[in-house]
């Protein structure tokens, strides 16, 4: 499914990026249903498969995208009663979830959301394992003063976890190769999670009794 070009820096920036040509092409993303969270004026979402829908709070981005023959609506992912009443093969959230007031329950409200084979791509800026490196601007983008989350690569992966995903994988993709790639892990500002919903996922049952003060 073609659209439209959309004319500015971001979209050209996309459309160049190797990372995000490799995970498009190991995940076939082009032929699949995605839901892209936090879509702003649909950079990645024009190169997702029929069906995708893109998320944003923003009402000028919306426009924008749906102008380029987007499907773009105007919501909150946070919010208690946010539903599209519909499941998608892939949920892609790229740069958002160290935004969220509360990530946890975004990862329990997309399970809702995959379908049943689906995947969830979460892209997170991370504070690299040696500390070191944060002296240098390319290392520091988990600091950025937007941010409310701030995670490594394994403080991520247990986060996702601990929603009833199952992680796959955790790597910077910037080769297609697995092994390869993994050896960027220890330096890389920026990881991909791959993850499938846990079908059998309960919360444990101390963590259900903490709960019952929420209800």
């Amino acid at each position: 499914m073609s659209y439209p070009r959309i004319t500015n820096n971001q979209a050209e920036r996309v459309s160049r990026s190797v990372t995000f040509s490799n995970i498009k092409h190991i995940f076939s993303l082009g032929t699949k249903a995605v839901l892209d969270v936090g879509c702003s004026e649909g950079y990645y979402l024009r190169h997702f498969g029929e069906g995708s829908v893109g998320v944003t709070i923003i009402a000028d981005h919306v426009e924008i995208a749906r102008d380029h023959g987007l499907n773009v609506v105007l919501k909150n992912v946070e919010d208690s009663d946010f539903s599209l009443h519909k499941t998608f093969d892939a949920i892609w959230a790229n740069n958002f979830f160290e935004h969220l007031n509360a990530p946890h329950s975004f990862l329990m409200r997309m399970r809702d959301h995959s379908s049943q084979d689906g995947i969830l791509i979460l892209g997170v800026p991370v504070i690299p394992y040696f500390s070191w490196l944060t002296y240098f601007k390319k290392f520091r983008g988990a600091y950025a003063v937007s941010h409310v989350n701030f995670f490594t690569r394994n403080t991520l992966i247990e986060t996702v976890k601990a929603a009833g995903w199952l992680v796959i994988q955790a790597r910077p993709f910037y080769v297609k190769n697995t092994i390869i790639d993994s050896v960027f892990n220890l330096i890389a500002p920026h990881i991909y999670v791959i993850a499938i919903p846990k079908k059998d996922f309960v919360y444990p049952q101390k963590r259900l009794m903490s709960l019952e003060g929420y209800n």
